[in-house]
């Protein structure tokens, strides 16, 4: 079987992150029967109900973790070409649920250690790879593995995980393709809005409506968006894009790079850009009253809250509280995590990640951003290592819309050169 080959093999068990665990356990022996070198040579321990852990042991170097979670989200209401669970190879293209995120990665990974265990391949030091059951529901999987490295005194020098890719043509002027690597990534925050009245007949509607009074709020939280926040990794974002832009951009950019112009830029362009330096805030859910005819004696709204590094979780929701300006209102925090420290765009980690862009993407300019995403990596910054977030696939915009949407899939060339870059990240060339 060729790796597309492997890859539509896993695709087609449908892991869904509410799957059983007679899902997850066909996809693990399915790992088993593809990648027999990898289970022959590699320790083999599965944590915190589903999460896999393989290890690698080698030489004296420091250890390094390679994380791709093997949990997808369900498809509802989406129109496909092909069946997203049928692991479909066609004109070049892996297509299905998980193609990019995250089963392809995963078998990114495992074919690069499979190739060099069939070359007799030692690494300098021990390749630890981590496969989350429950990433797409923000679960414990890979949390638990952290936990067990920790307590175990593991200290890895480097840790990847999913996050940017190899795209072109996502920052206006900027000419060329970007391997956008993230130093780290947003925190979150879950938050209900609620407030109430006396309810009774909506021919008698009081003054002040709960409906109406949450709705005032909601507004008031729209008009009134978080402030943008330079921060070291859009510093560094910006300082790397300055290679590929025209002289006089790049020379008014690096005048600027080491103040807040730059958050404000980016915040302007709105999208992507404007996530990247700001704390965006989204109503998820909306819930009242129950008949047409019946004042509703409590509305709520539940708030999906992505945190710029900069911000923290309590400080979000006394902004919100500030900006609301109601005490009728109440503002609940559900939950929430502050944003992860960052990594470092320099030194021994951020040059191993580089040398192996240069070797599976030539052309490709490493930029170091801010992730506006979660990801399993968020755990493994306490065990002190640089953690970064780039999956090593080159894609182009409409393939990184179909990520959580209709018709993902990957290419053939995309995922070679993605093994191509996990060997080199291995043996260091």
């Amino acid at each position: 079987m060729t790796p597309a080959e492997r890859l539509a093999a896993l695709i087609r068990i449908p892991t869904v992150s509410t799957a059983g665990e007679a899902t997850f356990a066909a996809f693990r022996d399915r790992l088993a029967e593809l990648y027999p070198l990898v289970h022959a040579h590699l320790e083999r321990q599965v944590v915190g109900g589903g999460a896999l852990h393989l290890v690698w042991r080698g030489g004296d170097e420091p250890p390094i973790v390679l994380m791709a979670h093997h949990d997808v989200v369900p498809v509802t209401d989406q129109r496909w070409r092909h069946d997203p669970f049928d692991g479909v190879v066609a004109d070049g293209v892996v297509h299905g649920r998980g193609a990019l995120d995250d089963k392809g990665p995963l078998v990114a990974v495992l074919e690069a250690v499979e190739g060099l265990l069939a070359e007799g391949v030692v690494p300098g030091g021990d390749v630890h790879i981590v496969s989350g059951h429950d990433e797409e529901v923000r679960g414990t999987g890979a949390r638990a593995v952290a936990e067990a490295l920790a307590v175990a005194g593991v200290r890895p020098s480097l840790v990847l995980d999913e996050g940017g890719a190899v795209v072109e043509g996502v920052v206006p002027g900027v000419r060329g393709r970007l391997a956008m690597i993230g130093l780290t990534e947003r925190g979150t925050a879950e938050v209900r809005l609620s407030t109430r009245s006396s309810g009774g007949h909506a021919a008698i509607p009081p003054r002040v409506q709960a409906t109406v009074r949450l709705a005032t709020a909601l507004t008031r939280v729209d008009r009134h968006p978080f402030p943008p926040r330079s921060h070291p990794a859009v510093r560094a974002m910006a300082a790397a894009l300055g290679e590929r832009l025209p002289r006089p951009v790049a020379a008014a950019l690096r005048a600027r790079a080491s103040g807040p112009a730059v958050a404000r830029v980016l915040a302007a362009l709105g999208g992507v850009s404007a996530a990247l330096v700001r704390t965006t805030v989204a109503v998820t859910r909306l819930r009242a009253g129950d008949a047409a005819n019946v004042l509703a004696a409590e509305a709520a709204a539940e708030l999906n809250i992505r945190i710029a590094p900069g911000d923290t979780v309590h400080g979000v929701v006394d902004r919100l509280r500030r900006v609301i300006r109601d005490p009728a209102v109440e503002v609940e925090l559900l939950r929430g995590e502050d944003p992860p420290p960052a990594s470092r765009a320099q030194g021994p980690a951020w040059d191993r990640v580089v040398a192996a862009v240069h070797v599976s993407h030539p052309d490709a300019l490493p930029v170091p951003y801010v992730m506006v995403q979660a990801s399993d990596a968020r755990h493994f910054t306490r065990l002190g290592a640089d953690v970064y977030r780039f999956m090593p696939f080159a894609i182009t915009a409409e393939e990184l819309a179909a990520i959580h949407g209709a018709d993902e899939r990957v290419s053939v060339t995309a995922l070679d050169a993605a093994i191509a870059f996990h060997r080199a990240l291995i043996l260091r060339t």
